[in-house]
């Protein structure tokens, strides 16, 4: 696997996606666990990883945990060897949906339903500031509609999603009433 990482263009991108994914909120080494992964024209033992990359252990363990959460890397057995092995999802698009999936679970999902629960118990109380429930029930609304959009968006075929990201803000012209009408903020 060294050979593999002491090309300069593979280093680069094992440490960029690295601290890419501190950005994204995901830990430095799992974004380089699945960078390694990615790239590899063969499946992985954790030790290699380990080797690979520097690092401890019980990181790659646990990393490899995170990645098989979110399912953009897979557990596989390799004939003759008793280890586990390990492949990233290679095709973008299923990768892109996946963490999306799984992103919306623990972080959208918990927040609206805590939202639609603020939101109910200020509908009863009349001590509650005004302001503050006219914008939390406004914020539950708008977090549920993209909830919804994202749910409907997922079920798209492939092609499909494919041709809305190439068509970009071209797409507008297809649900905007009048030319040159601007969007509700």
């Amino acid at each position: 696997m060294k050979s593999l990482l002491e090309h300069p263009d593979v280093k680069a991108f094992v440490l960029h996606w690295g601290e890419m994914g501190t950005q994204w909120g995901v830990n430095r080494s799992v974004a380089q666990i699945h960078a390694l992964l990615y790239l590899a024209d063969r499946p992985l033992p954790a030790d290699e990883i380990t080797e690979a990359l520097g690092l401890a252990r019980s990181n790659v363990s646990t990393a490899l945990k995170e990645l098989l959460g979110y399912s953009i890397v897979r557990r596989v057995h390799v004939e003759g060897d008793r280890r586990d092995h390990f492949v990233a999802e290679s095709d973008q698009w299923e990768m892109l949906l996946r963490i999306a999936a799984e992103r919306k679970r623990r972080e959208i999902d918990p927040t609206i339903a805590l939202l639609g629960e603020l939101a109910e118990r200020l509908r009863d109380d009349k001590t509650a500031p005004p302001m503050v429930r006219e914008r939390i029930v406004r914020m539950h609304e708008f977090i549920s509609t993209l909830g919804n959009w994202y749910e409907q968006v997922r079920r798209l075929p492939k092609p499909t999603l494919i041709a809305l990201m190439k068509l970009g803000g071209k797409v507008a012209r297809f649900v905007t009433p009048f030319k040159g009408s601007k969007p509700e903020p």
